[in-house]
């Protein structure tokens, strides 16, 4: 009886539910696109840091220590929310199938109207002005987006191409206007007039973590919420695994298109007006930095696997990396920059996929890797359950020789 119980019981316990394998096969696959070409690019930064005759260990150290400096875990909330938005904009369009590379135009179109209608604008009242002023950003993002939606959605023209022509055309226009017309000429580089008070965001206490931090969280639960739960996620996701597909299902794959790219401008543009508001407070070459906030973005939809949760754990990563950089220009001899080179060679290796889709050999390894764990683990519960009805088994039997007697 115990043999045939503990059988029974060997028997359930193999049976490995194929769905479940295929899954982790998919999550740990992602992860390990993910997590090596991050040490990849450590490994590599070694080289400059070398070069400099510094301490490796004391460099990253600096860096993985930045949230535990007074106000480091602020400042890194303070890079983290602009980055976040880029991350999203770059994500939404990115799972589409749209290479929309014009994320930074939208970032920067926003800044510069955000702070020459900051500077203009500045007698209203707070409250009326910062609404305001992101409520024009998302509609001057938006509109950034139309033209390269529209040539995509109706004349099939590489968005790529289209969008990665117009960032060099607006950075041009942008130059000339800040110039130009809306130049502050006491200011010693090229910049337009700084905001007034009533248009920068306030840090908490004395710390850099503005209000603005809690706005990029509200849109990434919105964007989260869009993704997971309703229609139009499930359309970006279908648009960018099957276009075939999508038109057969009744999907209006041209109103997708401009819909999506459109989101993707509304967002990026919220978080150049952020950016301009918490930390620039005026338009310059160098208002997106180096090498530029919808860049950053891309490297943060990439390693986020173009999912809203992983865009936002790598925009906490990147919050990391930034406040890092300062912590190493102070204590040590390497250059701040160090970090970007950290970023370019990630973008290089998350370029490369480690394991390249269901039928790799990496990846089928993988999947007969996890087979023969569950079925050891289903052996040994197994087991364990056989030896215990053996257990009682004995003891039943032992009981009933008990009362027989």
């Amino acid at each position: 009886m115990a043999n045939k119980n503990g059988s029974v019981a060997i028997s359930e316990e193999l049976k490995i539910n194929p769905v479940t394998v295929e899954r982790k096969a998919t999550t740990i696959s992602s992860a390990i696109n993910i997590i090596v070409p991050v040490l990849l690019a450590f490994v590599m930064a070694l080289i400059p840091i070398l070069i400099s005759k510094e301490n490796p260990f004391m460099v990253y150290g600096a860096i993985l220590n930045a949230p535990f400096v007074k106000g480091g875990f602020a400042r890194i909330l303070h890079h983290m929310g602009p980055l976040l938005l880029a991350g999203l904009a770059i994500m939404i369009s990115f799972k589409a199938g749209l290479f929309n590379m014009g994320v930074e135009s939208s970032i920067i179109v926003a800044g510069f109207t955000t702070a020459v209608l900051g500077y203009q604008w500045q007698a209203l009242p707070k409250g009326v002005l910062i609404p305001l002023l992101l409520l024009i950003a998302l509609v001057v993002g938006t509109l950034t987006a139309v033209i390269p939606a529209l040539l995509k959605a109706y004349l099939n023209v590489n968005e790529m191409v289209v969008t990665l022509l117009l960032n060099y055309a607006i950075i041009e226009i942008l130059k000339v206007l800040t110039e130009g017309p809306f130049r502050d000429e006491r200011s010693g580089i090229l910049s337009t007039h700084m905001v007034g008070n009533n248009a920068i965001f306030k840090g908490f206490g004395n710390t850099q973590l503005t209000a603005f931090f809690f706005i990029a969280l509200a849109v990434f639960v919105i964007v989260w919420f869009l993704y997971r739960k309703t229609k139009i996620g499930y359309e970006i996701r279908s648009l960018g695994s099957n276009l075939q597909f999508s038109e057969a299902v009744g999907i209006k794959v041209r109103n997708k298109i401009i819909i999506i790219m459109l989101m993707s401008g509304a967002i990026a543009g919220l978080a150049g007006a952020g950016w301009l508001m918490t930390d620039q407070y005026t338009y310059s070459g160098t208002f997106s930095t180096n090498p530029g906030l919808g860049w950053d973005g891309m490297v943060i939809s990439l390693l986020g696997g173009h999912a809203p949760e992983g865009a936002f754990v790598a925009a906490l990563f990147y919050g990391i990396l930034k406040v890092g950089s300062g912590q190493v220009a102070i204590l040590t001899d390497v250059p701040s920059e160090v970090v970007t080179v950290i970023q370019a060679l990630l973008i290089l290796f998350l370029s490369v996929k480690m394991v390249k889709g269901k039928n790799a050999p990496s990846y089928i390894k993988i999947k007969h890797f996890i087979h023969n764990i569950e079925e050891k683990i289903g052996l040994s519960k197994a087991i364990r359950k056989a030896k215990k009805a053996e257990k009682r088994n004995k003891i039943n039997n032992d009981k009933m020789i008990e009362e027989d007697k």
